[in-house]
């Protein structure tokens, strides 16, 4: 038995907490709100986010940053607030997994990359994949990846997460797996655009198939490696975003396709919608280092109000005619 300390009572910062609880780790769910923190601590679950899964157990939740002394931490806030986590953290953390997926606005930085800038003394990795908070809670199967420059950091994380229920994988390719789970956000939100104008299962397909091709020329442009682009944390973790109701980047696709604006969309969501912010930024990134990604494109001037649907598929149809 290992002892665990989660940062971030989210939904998916809860269900990450219960799977390890689960496997018989000690675990601390840190909540940033003292009265929910004590509230859920007596309820025994996440009544907003996770009805019906109950705490097991070994997890305990609190106000107290102090990490105690937990041999692995997960940091489960979203990518926009990365920084300003990272800096209130207290000293003598444990090897930290980070599992927001997005580029920071501004800077255009990955999340391991806010890491070493904000917490230099911090040794980090990222836990990415096609997983669904409520699904994990639950209990049904599931794999993602972590990856991380210091091999044993894998082994370990490897070692306490994995279980009959989530089975996880190692990669060295930190650029990639950061890569592909900004990416699945913004091209989640063109298929649910595409859904949502009722534009037919054959324009999704052949978005979601070019939106692949758009995440590869990404991730080898940048200096990853190609075959984590067809990986859980690429191909995978597009599949599921893109197609699942259950995105939160796809539901918001969805409204712009029926025709509401960026802040009709947004009101009275719950959670954040990471492909929002992540858009700009990764367009930008790209552009940089010479990568032309078309749909993101497109994705952006309709968040931004430039483009609607009509415009945006006229955009894209009227493209140069070119090899696959």
């Amino acid at each position: 038995m290992s002892r665990l300390v989660v940062y971030g009572a989210g939904a998916w910062g809860t269900a990450l907490a219960i799977h390890a609880a689960r496997l018989g780790h000690e675990v601390t769910l840190w909540a940033r709100d003292a009265g929910r923190a004590a509230q859920m601590q007596a309820a025994r679950v996440n009544a907003r986010l996770l009805p019906g899964a109950s705490f097991p157990e070994g997890l305990r939740v609190t106000h107290d940053m102090a990490p105690g002394d937990a041999t692995l931490g997960i940091l489960a806030v979203p990518m926009q607030p990365l920084r300003q986590m990272l800096r209130a953290l207290p000293c003598g953390l444990p090897p930290l997994l980070l599992v927001c997926k997005g580029l920071e606005a501004g800077t255009l930085r990955l999340p391991l990359e806010v890491l070493a800038e904000a917490r230099p003394d911090l040794t980090g990795g990222v836990l990415s994949g096609p997983n669904f908070a409520h699904e994990v809670a639950a209990g049904l199967p599931a794999a993602s990846v972590v990856a991380a420059q210091d091999a044993a950091l894998c082994e370990a994380a490897q070692a306490m997460l994995s279980g009959a229920a989530l089975r996880l994988y190692a990669s060295p390719d930190l650029l990639g797996v950061q890569l592909g789970g900004a990416a699945k956000n913004v091209l989640a939100i063109a298929a649910g655009v595409c859904t949502g104008a009722g534009l037919g299962e054959n324009a999704r397909a052949a978005l979601i198939t070019r939106g692949l091709a758009e995440l590869s020329r990404l991730v080898t442009g940048l200096g990853g490696r190609p075959e984590t682009a067809a990986g859980l944390s690429g191909l995978g973790d597009l599949i599921l975003t893109a197609m699942g109701t259950s995105s939160r980047n796809t539901s918001l696709g969805l409204a712009l396709g029926r025709g509401m604006s960026l802040a009709e969309a947004q009101a009275g969501r719950a959670g954040v919608t990471e492909g929002i912010a992540t858009a700009p930024a990764m367009l930008e990134r790209a552009r940089a280092a010479g990568v032309e990604l078309p749909i993101c494109a497109a994705v952006v001037a309709m968040l931004q109000g430039r483009l609607d649907v009509q415009g945006a598929l006229a955009a894209l149809m009227a493209r140069p005619l070119r090899p696959e």
